[in-house]
């Protein structure tokens, strides 16, 4: 007997298909079977979502799941039950593992990490070049091959303008996105934005312009090659204003894309003023105009993903001196509800703007295609989110490993209640609610 869930009574909100309407989802078999009002509901798993939204399973695609070689941290099981438990039905795992994942076994080795923790869709992006070391290009077609979705080497930037030119060229070949880690290793490093209350703290200061000079001269280096090339986690109005730029023209539109996590959204660099190590992420964190910058953009079309860039590390390491404590803070099991206050309660964009930069935007970068979207026979991925839900950011009640967040204690409103994946429920906090 087919396996079926009808959801009842929820706004459906799928972006790709500009369905914003209060109905119906049925899903059969793993796959949507249909949108629209339904009466008979015989053998079916019923699903009451009246007053939530029901849209794609959201997906992130960039965090770091720290396995193999930093199963300390963070897990491919506990990265996942971390994602469902916000809403996420598929992620994309950054390469920065011990060992780095350059080559199409260890593409393979998270494949099958993901499908023995069975709880969200986990995809590998392959390392730029061997070791992430910036030097040799890793094994592109290979791992490309193997079914990585994407080539990063994150962490860090690919330094070298030969090496980047080379490495877009072998990419484009496979049609995969670059992602890159917009930092000059030169003029970068430091430990917070540069300025006066980094030197007032002591502090190594990393200048915006060590972002911005990455992003305009990989642009050029693109405008021959043609890859689809992507900046991760924004951190300046100056890069705002280059992807700006770049994406006023065709070429750009269609090649050059940009991504927002929620920190830059909503914490400025003063976060750092007490030396809280929580406050310490890679690009650091900057002022209010940066901020504002990157929420213009976000409301143009300027940026068109929302990543987390969930960053798991143990209390021991973030618990050392700011200056040697690891970057990055962990975001997944919150960051709707950061996201919707940053974007939402703030009127910078409306839900099916900020859904569809949770979904299909995604999707269509990492080529995902039956994921972050409703059609019919697509896959039955959906997050439930009751957008009223007030509660408290509590970063013991993680289901991460980890617990670097500079959120905890923060009221929020806005909560994925059911996450699906694959037609099932791997997330439930509204168990009355099922039938």
């Amino acid at each position: 007997m087919p396996t079926k869930t009808i959801i009842q009574n929820g706004r459906v909100i799928d972006p790709q298909n500009n369905v914003d309407t209060v109905t119906d989802l049925v899903l059969v078999d793993g796959k949507v079977a249909s949108i629209g009002k339904v009466d008979d509901t015989t053998d079916a798993t019923v699903i009451d979502a009246k007053g939530c939204l029901v849209t794609p399973g959201l997906i992130d695609i960039h965090v770091h799941f720290r396995e193999p070689g930093q199963e300390g941290k963070e897990t491919i099981a506990t990265g996942a039950a971390s994602a469902v438990a916000g809403g996420f039905t598929s992620v994309c795992v950054m390469p920065n593992t011990v060992p780095a994942l350059d080559d199409a076994g260890r593409v393979d080795f998270i494949y099958n990490q993901a499908s023995k923790a069975d709880l969200c869709n986990v995809y590998p992006i392959g390392a730029i070049t061997k070791g992430r070391e910036g030097k040799e290009l890793a094994e592109i077609a290979l791992m490309a091959e193997a079914g990585a979705v994407g080539f990063s080497d994150d962490g860090c930037a690919v330094a070298s303008a030969g090496v980047m030119a080379k490495a877009l060229k072998y990419i484009q070949m496979t049609g995969k996105v670059v992602m890159q880690h917009c930092e000059d290793p030169e003029l970068g490093g430091g430990v917070m934005n540069a300025g006066p209350l980094a030197t007032k703290l002591g502090l190594k200061g990393w200048p915006r312009v060590a972002e911005e000079l990455i992003i305009q001269r990989d642009i050029l280096l693109n405008r021959d090659t043609s890859a689809r090339y992507h900046v991760q986690h924004l951190s300046s109005a100056g890069s705002v204003e280059m992807i700006r730029r770049a994406r006023e023209t065709e070429w750009g539109k269609k090649y050059i894309t940009a991504e927002a996590s929620p920190h830059h959204l909503l914490l400025t660099d003063e976060g750092c003023a007490t030396y809280d190590t929580n406050f310490k992420m890679n690009p650091p964190l900057r002022q209010q105009a940066d901020i504002d910058a990157i929420k213009q953009g976000i409301k143009d079309d300027v940026i068109t993903v929302l990543a987390t860039d969930h960053a798991p590390h143990t209390n021991e390491e973030k618990a050392l001196e700011f200056p040697i404590a690891p970057f990055g803070i962990i975001g997944l099991d919150c960051a709707l509800a950061l996201y919707i206050k940053a974007l939402i309660d703030d009127n910078v964009i409306d839900w099916p703007q900020m859904i569809a930069m949770m979904t299909c935007n995604g999707a269509q970068l990492c080529d995902l295609h039956s994921k972050g979207h409703l059609s019919i026979g697509a896959d039955a991925d959906v997050t439930i989110i009751d957008p009223k839900l007030t509660w408290t950011i509590d970063k013991e009640q993680f289901a991460s490993k980890s617990r670097n967040c500079p959120f905890h204690g923060w009221e929020v409103t806005g909560r994925a209640i059911t996450t699906i994946v694959g037609g099932n429920i791997k997330f439930n906090l509204a168990a009355d609610r099922v039938k």
